[in-house]
């Protein structure tokens, strides 16, 4: 599943997975659970820690653990977010395609390729996100 979600830097919505910051005291799991609800309205059981990439968007240091998820419910766009506006089942063969950010593209297609690297670490993100808050 990809989240499509609007910043205010940038004119198109840029696609990525599911995910977000973590608030004051929340544990990494309890953060993905609680934004896979906000962002697709699933209630997700969290499984094994897939991989971890890090990066710098200026000064800003940001860490992503990326887990395996399942849910059996019926994802919805979430109705008092406008910074997500689209979500969708994405076959694998259009992952590449869709997710223009490197720092989430290129560890989640060597994920999905089978290699054996469980860390990515980029000194530079090569993008930039304003955050509406």
């Amino acid at each position: 599943m990809l989240v499509a979600s609007a910043y205010p830097n940038h004119d198109r919505p840029l696609w990525n997975l599911p995910g977000g910051r973590q608030h004051e005291g929340e544990l990494l799991t309890d953060a993905l659970q609680r934004e896979f609800a906000e962002e697709t309205g699933l209630r997700i059981s969290v499984g094994a820690l897939l991989y971890v990439s890090e990066s710098y968007d200026g000064d800003t240091h940001f860490t992503n653990a990326t887990f395996h998820v399942e849910s059996d419910g019926e994802a919805r766009l979430p109705q008092h977010d406008a910074h997500v506006v689209a979500l969708e089942w994405v076959p694998l063969s259009e992952v590449e395609r869709r997710l223009t950010v490197g720092v989430v593209r290129e560890p989640l297609l060597s994920y999905l390729r089978g290699e054996s690297c469980r860390y990515f670490g980029y000194a530079e993100a090569g993008i930039s996100i304003a955050f509406a808050d």
